[in-house]
């Protein structure tokens, strides 16, 4: 999910009456519940599409739980002190007590991974023991009903707070109501995948439904059929017939392993992609071959609003259409994830 959810969810479970543990409460589970995206910072340091190979894994997984809520604690606990000796120290501050600093901290932390397993993006959530990615596929990640309802709540808290009212109940409901919100997107998402999906024709082998932005009750069927080709609800290509449509251009069999040896950023994109089809190259192909070159892209996020910043470019390599070289030569989508998988 996003950080600012994340935040408002930090500050709720404050002013559902924790903040009251001990000082500098509030700033333990605000920042502990962001504080796994600190992968964020191997943007100084991967290139492209690297980045899914490395983010939403170790500092998502059970080690960092335990580890990033421990080093806030501290800095926490250590800016107290410090302000203490200069005489800074706001009177109006609880005393400040680790144990709780440490228990509150940890808590936030805890709230980033479960949020982050709802969408579609995925997460690691066992490493470094395991690279397996786990999907909830149950809110969109900017829920805008999700900012409303925890954003009036904390603000609504705030305000009682303020002039002395009962602060806690407001907050404790809204907790309720964004749980019951969750399960009622997760039934949703669970019936469209059983009913809308995998029970209904074309019988597909693999079937998502995506939240889509807004309309928290609606789902974009994605689908890949037992030839290899991923189709959608939500595409504008050629209709299948059932209520999917193929993309615009041409899909494409994916390179094997040995085509793509060396290259790190198909090999980060194929870690990480769950839905991963290969198709041609929107200018034809920049080295002349006459079937045009590829590009890798992943079927969740296929919208043109985001699939650029989902994809790969493999211009040496040229387009074979998706059936040409036959089932019994074609590395299926499902077989290269995991062999990139594996190579992590």
């Amino acid at each position: 999910m996003d950080n600012l959810t994340h935040s408002l969810v930090g500050a709720l479970i404050g002013q559902a009456g924790l903040k009251r543990k001990t000082g500098l409460a509030m700033p333990a589970l605000v920042i502990g519940a962001n504080l796994p995206d600190v992968d964020a910072a191997c943007f100084f340091w991967l290139e492209g599409v690297e980045h899914l190979g490395f983010r939403r894994g170790i500092t998502h997984g059970p080690i960092a739980w335990v580890l990033l809520p421990l080093v806030l604690a501290g800095l926490l606990y250590a800016f107290d002190r410090w302000q203490e000796r200069r005489g800074t120290r706001p009177e109006g501050r609880l005393p400040v007590r680790f144990g709780w600093l440490y228990a509150l901290a940890f808590i936030g932390c805890l709230t980033h991974p479960a949020l982050d397993w709802l969408n579609v993006y995925g997460i690691r959530l066992l490493e470094p023991f395991s690279s397996r990615w786990f999907y909830g596929d149950t809110l969109f990640i900017i829920d805008v009903w999700l900012w409303a309802l925890l954003g009036l709540a904390t603000w609504f808290s705030l305000r009682r707070e303020k002039r002395g009212g009962e602060w806690r109940r407001p907050a404790r409901i809204a907790i309720a109501v964004a749980l019951a919100y969750v399960g009622l997107n997760g039934g949703i998402t669970y019936f469209e995948r059983q009913t809308g999906a995998l029970m209904a024709e074309p019988y597909p082998e693999v079937a998502i439904a995506a939240p889509v932005p807004l309309a928290f009750w609606e789902r974009e069927r994605i689908i890949r059929t037992a030839d290899g080709l991923w189709w959608s609800s939500h595409w504008t290509g050629a209709a299948d017939g059932h209520g999917y449509r193929a993309p615009p251009r041409q899909q494409c069999a994916l390179p094997d392993e040995g085509t793509l040896a060396g290259n790190a950023q198909a090999a980060a994109f194929l870690f990480w992609s769950r839905a991963p089809f290969a198709e041609r190259a929107p200018d034809g192909s920049p080295d002349g071959s006459p079937n045009g070159s590829l590009v890798l892209r992943d079927a969740r996020f296929y919208d043109p609003r985001a699939r650029d910043r989902f994809s790969v470019a493999l211009p040496g390599i040229p387009c074979e259409p998706l059936g040409w070289r036959g089932a019994g030569a074609r590395r299926s989508t499902a077989s290269l994830s995991a062999a990139a998988r594996a190579g992590r």
